[in-house]
């Protein structure tokens, strides 16, 4: 594995209201994912105002979630959460499948598809999804070659092929849209409008594959926008500023594979998980409360920065 690249990620969001008002429990989602490509080094959480408590847990998935209750009335509400870690990246991924695995279609063992009942069920069934994902199974291998380079998988059904065909489509032919409030649009809308977020992108390529009977799973996290894409075109990493959401699939003898369509990216490069789940819902980075006059809310600012070597 090569050497680490240190990242600082700074996460703030504040709420802001007209007037003070009474805050119900928040639940965040902050702090990375620690694993065999991350090591976490500092975590700090700062809100204002000051929690009456804060506690952490973990929720099903194992994400590591942070509660926290309030006594006393705001009129802004603040967090501030900035984590330092070493990510180990694998630059050129070669994921060695199982045999039985290395082609589409194929079945999970027996053992695997009972554990990955809920990683296969479809939240949006939708007829447009189907057959634009039965595409991508007779022409995957000249798709991958092209956007690789690569003769390596270029049989026409190879499940990586494909699956690589599919991600580039997306950060190709698709128009990526910055979209701050909560929720996805479905698979189907996004399809026929050709535009979404990172989380709508994620959502329907995970509906994709799961149509073709693999497992997915959508993660929240960061991604690393190297300050060379700044002045870059049509070419530059998307989703930097905000959290950003991709998905994993997994595949036998590879495990849990990141898939990032709004960028093409296969692999953990430029990565960061936070949290993962079954479906974009179950991963929000912040939810909570408040009670006071509707016409109180004066809207949401998130601002997030990644940066390397600090």
């Amino acid at each position: 594995m090569n050497e680490p690249q240190r990242f600082t990620v700074r996460h703030v969001s504040v709420y802001r209201y007209s007037e003070p008002v009474r805050f119900g429990e928040h639940r965040m989602m902050f702090r990375p994912r620690a694993s065999h490509d991350l090591r976490l080094v500092t975590n700090k959480l700062v809100i204002t105002p000051v929690p009456s408590r804060l506690h952490w847990l973990h929720d099903v998935f194992d994400n590591s979630v942070a509660v926290a209750s309030f006594a006393d009335k705001a009129n802004e509400l603040r967090f501030d959460s900035e984590v330092t870690l070493e990510h180990f990246e694998a630059p050129m991924p070669d994921y060695a499948l199982e045999p039985y695995a290395v082609n589409w279609p194929f079945a999970y063992t027996n053992e695997e598809a009972s554990d990955l009942v809920n990683a296969r069920s479809r939240q949006y069934p939708d007829s447009d999804v189907d057959e634009w994902a039965r595409r991508f199974v007779p022409t995957a291998g000249v798709a991958a070659k092209s956007a690789a380079g690569s003769k390596r998988g270029a049989a026409g059904s190879g499940t990586m092929a494909l699956l690589r065909a599919m991600t580039l489509e997306i950060k190709s032919t698709f128009f990526y849209v910055r979209r701050t409030e909560k929720g996805v649009n479905r698979p189907g809308d996004t399809l026929r409008s050709r535009s979404g977020s990172c989380r709508d992108f994620a959502v329907l390529m995970m509906d994709a594959v799961r149509s073709l009977g693999l497992a997915a799973r959508f993660v929240s996290g960061y991604i690393f926008v190297p300050e060379h894409d700044a002045t870059q075109g049509g070419g530059a990493t998307q989703g930097g500023g905000a959290t950003h959401a991709w998905l994993q699939i997994y595949l036998p003898g590879a495990g849990w594979v990141d898939f990032d369509p709004t960028n093409s990216i296969v692999g953990n490069r430029h990565l960061i998980r936070v949290a993962v789940a079954w479906n974009a819902y179950q991963a929000l980075p912040l939810w909570g409360t408040w009670h006071g006059a509707p016409h109180s809310f004066r809207g949401l600012q998130v601002d997030v920065s990644v940066t390397e070597g600090e």
